[in-house]
């Protein structure tokens, strides 16, 4: 089992950034790849980000592409979103998923394990 809880979330204007963390704890955390996905009201939920267990290969959505870095620090079994130049088309709740293959996938049913979500709010 991995337990993972988000943190990092909040208002912000459009153009701002934010930093969204993801604490696990639970089994081995170094050897799950690591996601992150995004809800908005009314819409499903959409693959952001990912970065395989070895923290050497990473993915992002085309709508984030330049503008949000996923990280991960395995001596702390943390994995990091960092959003510049956000838009109030990122306003979401996010959420942090773990699997336990090596690879990046972009299939939220490839993920085992799941965060409660952080509320991502960006005004105008």
């Amino acid at each position: 089992q991995v337990q993972l809880v988000e943190s990092g979330g909040g208002l912000v204007q459009a153009g701002g950034s934010l930093r969204l963390s993801c604490a696990a704890s639970g089994r081995t955390f170094s050897r799950n790849s690591m996601g992150w996905f995004r809800q908005a009201p009314g819409k499903e939920r959409e693959f952001v980000a990912g970065i395989s267990w070895i923290g050497g290969s990473t993915d992002y959505a085309d709508f984030v592409k330049g503008r949000f870095t996923i990280s991960r620090d395995n001596a702390k079994n943390t994995v990091y979103l960092q959003m510049n130049s956000l838009k109030v088309e990122d306003t979401a709740v996010y959420y942090c998923a773990a699997r336990s293959g090596v690879g990046v996938q972009r299939a939220s049913w490839e993920y085992d394990y799941w965060g409660q979500g952080t509320q991502v709010t960006v005004s105008s």
